[in-house]
């Protein structure tokens, strides 16, 4: 096909993420515009990447050449322009969440055309390892999946993950928080390495989310994307086998079990000459998830950043199916909010059924 041509709004630190990805896979992407606001702002962003900047509305929808718009600003923004977009009949890929609050979301939802084509870029989902989670629960190895834990990602990025290994939609569901704090020395973050030792303390937080029969536990803490000594966990369990990180244990029959490995393959490690990339993830004999963006050196949030603006650029000329909707990202980010009023107010939660799920 040829390379998928797409616009941000926005130009902040998450906005680089889609400039980054575009930049390494320049025979895939093109980016036509970038609408900043401010003038200096654009100005700086402009002459960083070599890529058209726009300071309005008007120009960013003039003489249209993109198939789709990438939404990347502050959540309170984040509603009134996929809803103006979607007037305009311009496919939309906005980042999480689509609005900052329950008001948003149902307001939104009265407002977005039943033709509007608004995915959101939840890329969890797309991480090759839970990737390869995913695919692997719903293969039936583990029979039907009962049980998950995840500890991978905070509120609504972490609820998503949950919500497809255990195969739940849009059910009522009881909620049971908990928050903890305790000291940790600090690492790095988004401004690099810490210049000094210094004990900070760090918020968990635990939810047990009860969906009729199937179960999950969501337990993340706050430092956990880059401190070097909190690590991730993932759990899925079925009658038939579980998923710990990545290794797998399943019975072939009821008096065989099985222990096998979710084994990653990258290449350009020791004396590899093919250069440095992700290739895939293998389950025994078989490559269960497959690198689409090989030819970038992308790390794995940037391959699944990558497969969102791909998905969506399939969609939005009609070439692909729906894949993150805002039904979707409206139900994650519902059922994040339950938990943290369950934390707040100490006590268990029961979720009803929204009317974005019929959409």
């Amino acid at each position: 096909m040829d390379k998928i041509v797409f616009a941000v709004i926005g130009a902040g630190w998450r906005a680089e993420f889609f400039m980054r990805v575009a930049a390494m896979l320049p025979d895939l992407f093109k980016v036509s515009r970038v609408l900043v606001r401010n003038e200096a702002k654009a100005e700086l962003f402009q002459k960083k990447w070599g890529i058209k900047t726009v300071t309005t509305l008007d120009q960013f929808l003039e003489n249209r050449d993109y198939s789709y718009a990438i939404i990347s600003i502050p959540w309170d923004a984040n509603p009134n322009y996929i809803a103006e977009l979607s007037k305009q009949e311009i496919p939309v890929l906005a980042e999480t969440p689509p609005a900052p609050d329950m008001d948003g979301l149902l307001k939104l939802h009265q407002e977005l055309p039943a033709n509007a084509k608004v995915e959101v870029a939840e890329q969890y989902l797309y991480q090759p390892m839970h990737a390869a989670r995913i695919r692997l629960a719903r293969s039936g190895i583990l029979g039907e999946v009962s049980h998950v834990q995840v500890s991978a990602a905070h509120g609504y990025h972490g609820i998503s993950l949950i919500r497809e290994l255990l195969g739940v939609g849009y059910e009522k569901a009881s909620i049971t928080g908990h928050q903890f704090t305790s000291p940790i020395v600090k690492g790095p973050g988004r401004q690099g390495l810490p210049e000094n030792e210094e004990i900070v303390q760090s918020i968990q937080e635990l939810a047990v989310f009860q969906f009729g029969e199937k179960t999950a536990v969501f337990d993340f803490s706050n430092v956990q994307y880059f401190s070097w000594i909190r690590g991730n966990r993932i759990l899925v369990r079925g009658e038939r086998g579980e998923i710990v990180n990545d290794e797998v244990s399943y019975l072939k029959d009821f008096r065989t079990p099985v222990t096998s490995r979710l084994r990653r393959i990258d290449t350009g490690h020791g004396g590899n000459l093919e250069g440095y990339a992700h290739r895939g993830i293998q389950f025994e004999s078989e490559m269960i998830y497959e690198n689409r963006f090989e030819m970038g050196r992308l790390s794995d949030d940037e391959i699944a950043v990558a497969t969102s603006m791909y998905k969506m650029g399939l969609y939005a000329l009609d070439l692909g199916p729906s894949f993150y909707n805002f039904a979707k990202a409206a139900q994650d980010h519902y059922l994040s909010m339950m938990m943290k009023r369950s934390i707040k107010e100490g006590q268990e939660v029961v979720t009803e059924i929204m009317p974005w799920s019929s959409r």
